[in-house]
């Protein structure tokens, strides 16, 4: 079975800090804009809880999934174990 393939964690958790970090600075003098940032946070907080259970279910069903680093990435990084 061909593996599912998901974001790396990592790419949470880069856009995360961006946002929480820089992002936020920037956008603090247009309220409206600072509420959007807090939305897309909280957005991609969700993306991430689903991932994971999406993951958890996929080790009880031994359903391969491999995590993408790039467009170009093709290597698996994860299996589950059998």
């Amino acid at each position: 079975m061909e593996p599912l393939p998901l974001p790396s964690h990592i790419h949470y958790e880069t856009i995360l800090q961006i946002l929480e970090r820089k992002a936020q600075r920037v956008a603090a003098k247009d309220p409206m804009t600072q509420t959007q940032i807090q939305q897309l946070i909280l957005t991609l907080r969700k993306a991430f809880s689903q991932q994971k259970q999406l993951e958890r279910s996929c080790d009880q069903l031994r359903i391969p999934y491999e995590y993408h680093w790039s467009l170009s990435n093709q290597t698996p990084d994860h299996t589950p174990e059998a």
